[in-house]
């Protein structure tokens, strides 16, 4: 059954501090929605229980990248489509390239954004992994003021993040410190486009004379949210690539 659309209402504000303000006066209230590739399924499908959304698409102060020299720093309102085109991720960080490459199709590339598919805390979403494996942080802020917390902490449960009903997911940062890490994204699912992941994967690691001396594993649909396979990572750190570690690693993969 479809959503009955007069039920439901949406405001647009145009400044971040506005938004910021609304949630601060009705926390629990109003919903965010940014790109609404996940929310205006759920409303078509007629199972959207938010009914009061307020809207951040196209806000300035959520919708940018910026490039230090020591790391590059996504608004949470950056779409796939800016983060597959942008010259330094796609050299530096090709594994969040890939994945935003693998979001839905081109139309939901334009409109889905970086923080939305975060936020939306599905176990199966497409850039959790390789933003696990980067390590990534993200800022949260609210009237109350900014606070950073690892992405690696950000999951709790099943859909239950740390972010708090008035906060929002406001960028997220990544360290400029990749160059000398081996890669690897994988993503399996039932056709090569447009496709949820049956599972997926993101690796980075540092190699010294065959030795692996920092590796970290992202992953998604293997948990009830996406998470670093940190047992994995122990078994591989400062050990050479053998059959018998090999199999070590697959065994700690494995509930």
């Amino acid at each position: 059954m479809r959503s009955n659309i007069t039920q439901y209402d949406l405001i647009a504000p145009n400044s971040l501090d506005a938004v910021l303000q609304i949630l601060a006066d009705s926390p629990d209230h109003y919903t965010p929605i940014a790109g609404g590739t996940e929310l205006m399924v759920a409303l078509g499908a007629g199972r959207l229980q938010a009914k009061k959304l307020v809207s951040l698409w196209n806000l300035e102060e959520l919708r940018f990248i910026e490039t230090t020299p020591d790391a590059i720093i996504i608004g949470a309102g950056s779409t796939f489509t800016d983060i597959r085109r942008h010259p330094v991720i796609a050299n530096e960080f090709p594994i969040l390239a890939q994945a935003a490459s693998w979001t839905g199709s081109i139309a939901n590339q334009n409109r889905g954004t970086l923080g939305g598919n975060i936020v939306n805390a599905s176990p199966a979403a497409d850039s959790p992994p390789a933003l696990l494996a980067y390590d990534a942080e993200l800022t949260l802020i609210s009237t109350r003021g900014p606070r950073t917390l690892p992405y690696r902490d950000f999951h709790l449960a099943y859909k239950e993040t740390a972010l708090e009903a008035d906060e929002l997911l406001h960028s997220i940062m990544i360290l400029r410190n990749y160059d000398s890490y081996k890669t690897y994204i994988r993503k399996v699912g039932p056709r090569n486009a447009q496709a949820i992941s049956k599972v997926a994967l993101a690796a980075i690691a540092h190699m010294n004379l065959g030795r692996i001396e920092d590796i970290r594993v992202g992953v998604a649909s293997m948990r009830e949210y996406p998470a670093r396979l940190t047992a994995t990572e122990q078994s591989l750190t400062g050990k050479t690539i053998t059959p018998q570690n090999i199999a070590a690693a697959r065994a700690s993969i494995r509930p």
